[in-house]
């Protein structure tokens, strides 16, 4: 693909700045949203865009200030913990040179004022911020950061992964050492695989009753 000339770029960047809107990406466990990510960021880079990726720092399986999808795709990333000021961060970085578009990983553990600074980036800085995230936790609950971003997101996009039974997945089942579904707990516990397992609304019930 032809490289758009430097000329081109502010014309380019000024248009899309008038589209910025805040996106969340929500899906179940395995859907591949940080393969997206990753593919978004590229597009934008592809074509001479700087742009800002954002990693949660209560993440560390991919070494902390990184994203890597399941299918070995990865990145370097800014931490971003819960009590820095994404709007600022990003107002800061953007002086320096101009971001194109912002991308968050994980975006379940934004906190709400985060989700907020998130739509002041849209709304005063005129850029498009892509977030990608779980909606739901182990047991079927909002997380506050998914709540916040349900609410005030401009477009919601929901990626699509499958229960074991062929259904559309859409709960996260937390499981114990012994494969058993767990019912209680903390609603953050970092992990993947091993301690996760996407399934159908039906299935996540049996899963739980037969616990």
């Amino acid at each position: 693909m032809r490289e758009i000339p430097l000329s081109v770029r502010p014309v380019l960047a000024s248009v899309l700045s008038l589209m910025a809107k805040l996106y969340f990406y929500y899906s179940a466990m395995n859907a591949g949203k940080t393969t997206v990510l990753l593919q978004s960021s590229y597009n934008y880079q592809e074509r001479g865009m700087r742009t800002l990726v954002f990693a949660p720092a209560i993440d560390t399986r991919a070494g902390l200030g990184r994203v890597r999808s399941r299918i070995g795709l990865e990145a370097p990333a800014e931490v971003l913990s819960s009590t820095d000021n994404l709007f600022n961060r990003v107002q800061r970085e953007h002086g320096l040179s101009p971001i194109a578009c912002v991308l968050v990983d994980e975006a379940q553990f934004l906190t709400p004022a985060q989700v907020a600074q998130a739509t002041d980036i849209v709304d005063t800085l005129r850029i498009p911020v892509l977030t990608y995230g779980l909606r739901t936790d182990f047991q079927g609950k909002l997380f506050p950061g998914s709540a916040a971003l349900l609410a005030l997101a401009d477009d919601l996009i929901e990626l699509k992964t499958i229960c074991h039974c062929g259904r559309k997945a859409t709960m996260n089942l937390r499981t114990g050492a012994d494969g058993k579904a767990i019912h209680e707990g903390a609603q953050v516990m970092i992990g993947g695989n091993e301690r996760y397992v996407p399934m159908c609304r039906r299935h996540f019930k049996e899963a739980l009753a037969g616990a």
